[in-house]
């Protein structure tokens, strides 16, 4: 059984997954008004991939015989500066992800709560590989500069990516 506390934080990242999935969504749509598929490709498949999180963490409430509850999701912002913006500014998001994973953590943690923090383990990795993933692709597009040719290089290369489901979602 879930403590109101910790059960009252995981319902807060739920929403926040779907809040995360919707950002995404606003961000492929900008790069898809820039001509750049690959890119609102690339945050298509993280837009999906925030609806798994928050999935799994909305089945991990009920397992433990807790309650979600779910609120109005706030409306994403629309308009960037241009590509190497909309990245950093998926950067800062995952980062705010991983303060708020490592703070349920931390209330687990406290608690003494085993199944919960091993159940958030997997995020806990998730991001470190979400946050690499975003770092990685600012750096390239901010040495791509104002260079169409290299911008549609990374466009190319982000539109190779493909949807994987998490294997143990």
């Amino acid at each position: 059984m879930l403590s109101k506390t910790l059960e009252k934080a995981i319902n807060e990242q739920i929403n926040f997954e779907f809040y995360s999935a919707y950002t995404y969504l606003a961000m492929a749509a900008y790069a898809e008004d820039l001509d750049f598929s690959g890119a609102a490709n690339f945050f298509k498949i993280q837009a999906q991939e925030e609806l798994d999180h928050a999935r799994k963490m909305y089945d991990y409430v009920f397992q433990k015989g807790g309650r979600v509850t779910l609120g109005a999701i706030d409306r994403p912002r629309e308009e960037y500066k241009g590509l190497l913006e909309i990245f950093e500014e998926g950067l800062k998001h995952e980062q705010e992800v991983t303060r708020r994973i490592y703070e349920i953590a931390n209330i687990a943690l406290e608690e003494k709560e085993h199944a919960t923090m091993s159940f958030l383990r997997w995020f806990v990795d998730e991001q470190v590989e979400e946050e690499e993933n975003f770092t990685n692709l600012v750096k390239k597009i901010k040495r791509a500069g104002d260079n169409e040719t290299n911008l549609f290089m990374i466009d190319d290369e982000l539109a190779t990516r493909v949807y994987i489901p998490p294997t143990n979602a």
